[in-house]
């Protein structure tokens, strides 16, 4: 794909998922259900998080993008170095994680991450523009340029360093508000929690093997 080619996309990836990411940080409080509490804000959820991610990933993108339109090339290297180590540690793995593991539990019982109330809330519209088209980006992503892969260590260091920050948030609001960010986690012993904890590590895990495999398929393997 040619460089103004992909600078128009990635320009419009990012103010596709800034445009999500402000929707749904101001959705109105008075308006929640009483499901949801107002501690920790929007940013309680690993979805929202996600958004902002990809708001992020695609406006380097972008501006690497610009760099190389304009031959800036050194700065172009460094700007490169940050978006595909962003795509590879993050935007992939995460945007696949959100994707299945949502439609997953939703398919199984909505209450456990979604509750019927928010339908009155949060249009249709924006719950696939959250938890649906986030993968279709991702794989889009892959087939429109190479990125290169950190080595296998350095890359899960990372991942698992992020995955526990995001489960340290999640269990500091429980200590705060005896309360769980989702409906699910109140059906887990403490130590049936740590196993689903250590599992959905290992699901995120794949998803980023996956990705690499797709990219090393796609493109040859090319590492730091």
């Amino acid at each position: 794909m040619e460089i103004s080619t992909l600078a128009t996309y990635h320009c419009l990836a990012f103010v596709w998922f800034f445009f999500v990411a402000y929707s749904i940080t101001h959705v109105k409080t008075e308006e929640r259900p009483s499901e949801v509490f107002l501690y920790g804000g929007q940013w309680k959820y690993l979805t929202v998080l996600n958004l902002v991610l990809q708001a992020v990933f695609y406006g380097v993108s972008f501006l690497a993008d610009v760099l190389r339109l304009i031959k800036k090339l050194r700065c172009a290297k460094h700007v490169i170095s940050s978006r595909d180590l962003l795509f590879s540690v993050l935007a992939f793995p995460v945007s696949t994680f959100v994707c299945t593991s949502f439609w997953t539990l939703y398919t199984y019982n909505r209450e456990l991450v979604y509750p019927k109330s928010l339908d009155g809330v949060i249009p249709l519209w924006l719950n696939h523009a959250m938890h649906t088209a986030v993968l279709p980006f991702a794989l889009l992503e892959i087939l429109a340029l190479p990125h290169r892969y950190p080595a296998k260590k350095k890359g899960l260091i990372l991942l698992g360093f992020v995955a526990f920050l995001y489960i340290s948030w999640v269990l500091w609001i429980y200590s705060v508000t005896g309360e769980w960010v989702y409906p699910l986690f109140a059906l887990f012993s403490p130590s049936g929690l740590a196993a689903f904890f250590a599992g959905s590590l290992a699901v995120i895990v794949s998803f980023y093997n996956f990705g690499e495999f797709l990219n090393r398929m796609i493109w040859g393997q090319s590492k730091f």
